[in-house]
């Protein structure tokens, strides 16, 4: 089962999510998607929590009250973090989650150390905590077939993206072809008028100059 909770700390809300257990982090950390971000406690047991990051959300730079969120959450799940004040939550994006075969169930390390950051904790916000838990679900998820739906989704908006951008690159194409051939046009037009207009004569010329 897994645990969706929603935070308000941002507009639109967003989606955060947790194992119930340290079976279902494994299959998180298997299916989590490429835009969710992992949170864990430094150094201590804890829940692992995700954030799905909405579109053009970058991991890098969560908005401070989102960010608080998440880490109020992975605090107020580990059973010996929750009652510690001064705590470090890590996070990294899902992708940099590193799973090899000698590790026990639920552990993880990173692929690259440089892409994880740190932020701290004073101290447990049993407002914000209690916020998250009024929006908890808790349902059963196959996490197999919302993989195959959400490939499905982006490559329909894929499509649907290189279409348009091939509409878009015919129109142009169309409107330069039509441009050159007004340009040649005109050129055409000029020349015509050149050789029909009537030809001065030596005394117009000089008149031309004086």
């Amino acid at each position: 089962m897994v645990l969706f909770f929603t935070s308000t700390a941002v507009t639109p809300p967003v989606t955060l999510y947790m194992g119930r257990d340290k079976v279902e982090n494994e299959e998180l950390i298997k299916y989590a998607w490429p835009q969710d971000v992992w949170f864990h406690v430094d150094k201590l047991s804890s829940a692992h929590v995700y954030l799905r990051m909405p579109e053009g959300m970058v991991w890098e730079s969560i908005p401070e009250k989102l960010l608080i969120d998440c880490a109020q959450l992975v605090k107020a799940n580990s059973i010996e973090g929750n009652k510690k004040d001064n705590l470090t939550v890590i996070y990294t994006p899902a992708s940099n989650l590193k799973k090899t075969g000698d590790m026990a169930v639920g552990q993880v390390s990173f692929h690259n150390d440089k892409k994880v950051k740190r932020v701290h904790v004073a101290t447990r916000e049993n407002p914000i905590v209690n916020r998250l838990n009024k929006t908890k679900v808790e349902r059963e998820v196959d996490h197999e077939q919302e993989r195959l739906d959400r490939i499905k989704k982006e490559n329909a908006i894929k499509r649907a993206a290189a279409a348009e951008k091939k509409k878009q690159d015919a129109e142009l194409a169309k409107a330069r072809e039509a441009e050159k051939a007004a340009r040649s046009y005109d050129l055409l037009f000029e020349q015509e008028q050149d050789e029909t207009a009537p030809r001065k004569t030596g005394r117009e010329l000089e008149e031309d100059f004086m």
